[in-house]
């Protein structure tokens, strides 16, 4: 009687797993197909914010757009659908899943650009995602290099890039972005994102910049028909080491170069074209000097000497020469011309 009792009961359980498998089945293949129904709606809405043809159509169409995707990522499981919008839109997700930043452009007649976009980040207390919408508030930031934003009051970008760096079991996260300013005038950022304390709320702009006091974010503004390189990459960077070299009876500081390879934000110098153009962003361009942020011990370090390498090594600048060393003082050799 036992073994029955033992043999139904394992039955039954077994069949309880089935049921509870197809449950689970069955709403993923819900979840999935609502997603799908989703993409396939926001798409041609998409299409039209890049492509109709007057101001008035593409505002109506990203109207549609923010808020049909506004309901698509309030569903259940919407963290996890992969959307897919081509080069209209960047989606960009940290490796741990802490959160997702969507963003993307409106292009006015005049070529000015408005940047809109989302972020949805976990939340510690309710174990859920929220959603918060980004608003482009770009001409009415003052000193935005040195400002702490949040979603309500954004420095519209194209993010192009997510950088996750680690300190100490921490990870800190770097957006590179862009965006097309006005006909004149494009702009790239290099900007922290943090989130506050037990909080899913974004924070844009950080005091991540050793020995850059005031600086939150660093924005380049320059002509439209310039072409200014911001990417993280592993490249060469070049470290000066201080030497003591005897030779001939003296002594000498020598500095002594070294190149490595090191994982780097690297980025063009830019200023004014024309003399005399200072503080009028649409004269200026790159200058051929590269610069790169090291991320050291929890903060972005400048480095003046870096350098990008391309595949062609003959296509490869040389570092600038070293300065002319000066002899150490050798009070041993004074004292003795004295004599």
């Amino acid at each position: 009687m036992k073994k029955k009792k033992s043999l139904k009961n394992c039955c039954r359980h077994a069949a309880l797993l089935v049921a509870m498998l197809m449950l689970t089945t069955g709403a993923a293949a819900q979840r999935r197909e609502a997603f799908v129904k989703y993409q396939s709606e926001l798409q041609p809405l998409m299409e039209k914010v890049v492509h109709a043809p007057t101001d008035n159509e593409r505002y109506n169409a990203n109207e549609l757009f923010v808020q049909l995707f506004d309901e698509a990522l309030h569903a259940e499981g919407s963290f996890q659908w992969k959307w897919d919008f081509g080069t209209y839109v960047s989606v960009l997700t940290s490796s741990d899943r802490q959160f997702r930043i969507i963003t993307w452009p409106v292009v006015r007649d005049n070529g000015e650009y408005e940047c809109f976009g989302f972020v949805q980040s976990y939340n510690p207390k309710s174990e859920e995602y929220d959603i918060y919408v980004l608003n482009d508030k770009s001409d009415e930031i003052l000193s935005a290099n040195e400002v702490i934003l949040e979603p309500e009051n954004w420095l519209g970008s194209v993010y192009q890039e997510l950088v996750e760096t680690k300190h100490d079991g921490k990870t800190y996260y770097t957006l590179i972005g862009w965006t097309g300013c006005n006909s004149l005038v494009q702009r790239k950022v290099i900007e922290p994102i943090c989130f506050r304390s037990n909080s899913s709320k974004p924070q844009f702009g950080q005091a991540l910049f050793r020995r850059e006091k005031n600086l939150r974010r660093l924005v380049l503004e320059y002509s439209r028909n310039a072409l200014v390189n911001v990417r993280f990459d592993e490249q060469i960077i070049r470290t000066y080491e201080n030497k003591k070299i005897k030779k001939k009876g003296r002594v000498y500081n020598m500095q002594v170069p070294r190149e490595e390879k090191v994982k780097m934000i690297i980025f063009d110098e830019i200023a004014p074209m024309v003399p005399g153009m200072e503080g009028l962003p649409q004269y200026y361009a790159p200058t051929g000097i590269e610069k790169a942020y090291v991320f050291v011990n929890g903060r972005w370090e400048l480095r003046d000497n870096a350098q990008g390498r391309l595949s062609d090594p003959k296509l490869n600048k040389e570092f600038a020469p070293l300065p002319k060393t000066q002899p150490a003082y050798n009070m041993q050799q004074d004292n003795e011309r004295k004599k």
